[in-house]
């Protein structure tokens, strides 16, 4: 199991606006939120004949639930490029004529890295996820004449499981002197 090395000079908590996300062919521009990372395992109770008054209590099966990532719609096609290798309703007419395939069974599972950095923009934490699907795409939230906001759309990502990077260690803080450039 990796050391994982503590730095003293850190008190405070990273904070949440500083990351990058890659589909395994570099960083995505423009992702502007990613749901928590969360795993849950089920509790299997059992109890011994012999002992009617109490139960024990052990892990079960462990699931991940899926993660969300938005980002503003711009002219850059990677969800929906990713999300129509799952089903894209544009071969449905070839699919009818033996010309083509609705899914590309090759290449729809991705894994993904999810990097965090530091407030000076070192990394400090990255996650791995593994055989991750695109579930759910949303071309584009609502439109509404009367707003004045973002247009985003987005990604639900099925996934086997993730796990933090150890490679990934607590960098030594850099020391800004205040030298005028």
């Amino acid at each position: 199991m990796a050391k994982f090395t503590v730095n003293p000079a850190r008190f405070d908590p990273y904070k949440n606006f500083k990351f990058r996300v890659s589909f395994g062919t570099g960083y995505i521009a423009g992702v502007s939120k990613v749901s928590a990372l969360k795993r849950t395992t089920e509790m299997v109770e059992h109890r011994e004949g012999g002992d009617p008054s109490s139960s024990h209590k052990s892990p079960g099966r462990t699931k991940y639930e899926a993660i969300t990532m938005e980002r503003g719609v711009t002219h850059d096609p990677e969800f929906e490029l990713w999300a129509n290798k799952v089903w894209h309703f544009g071969n449905a007419q070839a699919v009818a004529e033996q010309r083509t395939q609705e899914v590309s069974l090759k290449d729809f599972r991705r894994n993904l890295t999810i990097d965090v950095f530091n407030e000076a923009g070192q990394k400090v934490i990255s996650y791995q996820v593994f055989r991750a699907w695109v579930s759910e795409f949303t071309a584009q939230a609502d439109l509404d004449a009367n707003a004045n906001a973002i247009l985003i759309q987005s990604i639900k990502i099925e996934h086997e499981g993730w796990q933090r990077d150890p490679s990934v260690t607590e960098p030594t803080e850099p020391l800004f002197d205040g030298a005028v450039v």
